[in-house]
């Protein structure tokens, strides 16, 4: 059994993912921690028909003091065993209509999608050394593949595209240090999803989405260490006519 965290875990493919982690029996998923900056009636209502299997602690990834708070909350809560699996998930992807990088939506982007998970990888890093698995998820997209970027200038989230370039490598370098302590680190890329953020025009559900996604952590092994993940989703293979992506399971280009 393996213990799970999930940060951006209110709403979207986050709840879900805690969602479908609490439903699988205790002897592959035993506790999930799901974080969230401030209330989360849902999240609320999952914890209480759990059993005690999912435990909502607050985190903001972009104050210090916050995501410290948080890890002394989880480490106490484990009673001295450690954390298994870190599933970084809290993002933003703002707009920009022109198509033009600001200052502040660049700024705001990396806080959260590239150094907010730096601050919440290191401070459950001592947990997570503490356990079997030693398992890092980072969530991506393929809008940070440098290969795919012409393919998708239409979409207007500049400052979102190279904040998920950024954390890709950030998932490298993790990957190349930490690889000989028995770490995993990889990135994967969930899919265009109907979530808030997605949109209802989207590819997948979110319930699709996120057991294509859980299906690839869940799964993955020391010989993931450092790669760019892609979820494998029956039917999207080749990409249908008139869409951009597909899920094919193969490894994203960078």
């Amino acid at each position: 059994m393996a213990s799970y965290l999930v940060t951006g875990a209110s709403r979207g493919l986050g709840f879900e993912m805690v969602r479908q982690l609490a439903s699988l029996p205790t002897s592959e998923v035993s506790q999930v921690f799901a974080t969230a900056r401030g209330d989360a009636p849902a999240l609320q209502e999952l914890v209480q028909n759990s059993s005690g299997r999912v435990v909502i602690v607050k985190l903001d990834s972009t104050n210090e003091a916050s995501v410290k708070q948080a890890a002394t909350a989880v480490g106490a809560a484990l009673s001295g065993k450690g954390l298994d699996v870190l599933i970084n998930n809290a993002g933003v992807m703002p707009y920009s209509p022109e198509g033009v990088v600001t200052m502040d939506n660049l700024e705001s982007t990396l806080s959260t999608n590239v150094v907010g998970v730096h601050r919440v990888t290191q401070a459950f890093f001592p947990l997570l050394k503490k356990s079997n698995l030693k398992k890092v998820a980072n969530i991506t997209s393929t809008y940070g593949s440098n290969a795919l970027a012409p393919i998708y200038m239409i979409t207007p989230s500049p400052a979102y595209k190279i904040s998920k370039a950024a954390l890709n490598h950030l998932t490298v370098q993790y990957a190349l240090d930490y690889e000989k302590d028995g770490f995993t680190f990889f990135a994967i890329s969930p899919g265009w999803l109907r979530t808030e953020l997605g949109g209802d025009w989207a590819d997948l559900s979110v319930e699709e989405g996120t057991k294509a996604t859980l299906d690839k952590i869940i799964g993955a092994g020391k010989e993931q260490n450092g790669q760019f993940l892609n979820i494998h989703v029956k039917g999207w293979e080749t990409v249908p006519e008139g869409k951009l992506n597909h899920y094919d399971g193969k490894n994203a280009p960078w």
